[in-house]
C-alpha cells in the first residue's frame, strides 16, 4: 500500500509553517512484552511505501527521513522533513509515515517529528531517486 493522495481531493493548500514548527505525529500502542521488535530494515521498507503526492519517488529515497530510532520496547521515533516549507502535505505526511510504521508487527508507540534543520536539498536523494527524476 502506498500513500500520497490528499484525502480531500482537489487542490492542496500550503500549510502555515509556524504551526508546523514542533509538529509531531503519533501512532501505535505500547508493544506487548515478549513480541519481537521490528528491525530497521522493516521500518525502512514501510517508509518506502509513502510518497509525496507531487513527486513519484518514495520519501525515504528522496532523503526526507533524517533519523530512525528503535527502542527495546518497540517504540519508534522518526525525524523527517519535507522538500520545501510550503509543501502542501507537510501537515499530513508525518502522520502517513506514522501510520505506515504502525502496520508493522513489532512496533509500539510511534512518534514522527517534522524538522526543518538541516533544510532538505537534492544531495540527500539516493542515486535511484535522482535517476527516476532525471537529475544527474
Amino acid at each position: 500500500m502506498s500513500y500520497g493522495m490528499s484525502p480531500y481531493g482537489g487542490h492542496m493548500m500550503a500549510p502555515n509553517t509556524e504551526e508546523l514548527q514542533d509538529f509531531v505525529a503519533h501512532a501505535g500502542e505500547p508493544l506487548e512484552p515478549g513480541i519481537a521488535v521490528a528491525s530497521q530494515e522493516l521500518i525502512v521498507e514501510a517508509l518506502k511505501t509513502v510518497y509525496d503526492p507531487e513527486i513519484p519517488v518514495n520519501i525515504y529515497d528522496l532523503g526526507l527521513i533524517y533519523g530512525i530510532e528503535i527502542a527495546d520496547n518497540g517504540a519508534v521515533k522518526v525525524e523527517m522533513t519535507v522538500t520545501a516549507p510550503a509543501c502542501p502535505v507537510a501537515g499530513e505526511l508525518p502522520q502517513w509515515v506514522a501510520d505506515a510504521i504502525e502496520r508493522l508487527e513489532g512496533t509500539g508507540q510511534i512518534e514522527v517529528h517534522l524538522v526543518w534543520d538541516p533544510p532538505w536539498d537534492q544531495s540527500k536523494m539516493t542515486e535511484d531517486a535522482k535517476m527516476a527524476l532525471g537529475i544527474f
